[in-house]
């Protein structure tokens, strides 16, 4: 049916003995839809996504994805989807082209689409002469790109995407990003991002779920997420005691919430930010507190975590050369 969902999912649950990694999630994602699966490590994401392709199977609830119940139909639903995760695999002696063509012959496909397809994927995905060489010689970034072209040979109806950028510096990553663009415009992909950057998240989501100790803790659009925040943010670097500094935000009118972390305070403020910004730096000055930068910014999806979930999502720093 036109109108069923890409993916759906109703109290979808995971347990491993005592502890609960999925807990009774609902989602329903739109064909065509590029969908933002956020939260820290140990979220439930990944467990989510090895549900969703058919490598785990739910301990509680149900989901389909193209059409086709994961636990009943799984044959049907790998058919339809490609992945390209975490904990992916990679011949290291075998050629970037040997390892696509292998995966194409997994699906059945014959010597002409074969290379139809090796031409498709590599104009989407940027592997260029690395094609022919080893896969030990690739850097990280390349690995990453081989691993999207390979869950890409068969065409799939919906990509899952599992963290495909962490630990790339940002030259990797925006090209991923790119490509993951493509594929979703050009195609009309349906696309299931599991990702721990905020910036990813806000940069390519049409909509984002935010997940936290397995449970879906807010959903929608990032734009309208970080509406319903509605206030200025103000930033403040402490050179000393961010707790000592937190009491003295907090005490100045028109703070809503403050929250320390590290050296820095986060504030929100009620009616124009740029109006709280004196009182917060008078009122940190008379407490002999140095200040090293005072911002206004934004609501941003940090913001929108932290109202979820009363906590920050801590991202590792990219690093790995493309």
């Amino acid at each position: 049916m036109p109108d069923e969902p890409a993916i759906r999912a109703q109290k979808l649950s995971r347990r491993f003995r005592e502890v609960t990694a999925v807990d009774e999630v609902d989602l329903a994602i739109a064909r065509g839809e590029i969908y933002g699966f956020l939260g820290p490590n140990g979220a439930g994401k990944s467990t989510t996504v090895r549900m969703f392709c058919t490598l785990l199977s739910p301990t509680g609830g149900s989901a389909t994805v193209a059409g086709f119940d994961i636990a009943h139909r799984p044959n049907e639903v790998r058919l339809r989807i490609g992945a390209a995760l975490q904990d992916a695999a990679l011949d290291l002696k075998q050629t970037g082209r040997e390892i696509l063509v292998r995966q194409a012959r997994l699906y059945g496909l014959r010597s002409r689409e074969i290379r139809i397809r090796m031409a498709d994927v590599q104009g989407l995905i940027d592997i260029g002469d690395a094609i022919d060489r080893q896969v030990g010689t690739y850097s990280g970034g390349m690995r990453r790109r081989l691993n999207l072209a390979a869950a890409l040979m068969h065409n799939p109806d919906i990509l899952f995407l599992d963290e495909p950028t962490t630990g790339l510096d940002p030259v990797s990553r925006a090209r991923v990003w790119q490509e993951v663009r493509r594929l979703n415009s050009e195609l009309g992909m349906t696309i299931f991002l599991t990702t721990q950057y905020l910036e990813e998240a806000d940069a390519l989501a049409d909509r984002v779920g935010i997940i936290d100790d397995g449970r879906l803790v807010a959903e929608g659009e990032p734009e309208s997420l970080k509406r319903e925040i509605g206030q200025d943010v103000v930033v403040v670097e402490i050179m000393g005691d961010s707790h000592a500094a937190l009491a003295v935000v907090q005490s100045v009118s028109g703070v809503s919430d403050a929250r320390a972390y590290d050296t820095q305070v986060v504030a929100r403020v009620g009616g124009s930010g740029s109006a709280s910004i004196g009182p917060i730096a008078v009122a940190l000055d008379r407490a002999g507190l140095a200040v090293a930068n005072l911002s206004l910014r934004r609501p941003t999806l940090d913001d929108v975590f932290l109202e979820a979930t009363g906590a920050r999502l801590q991202s590792e720093q990219a690093g790995e050369p493309v």
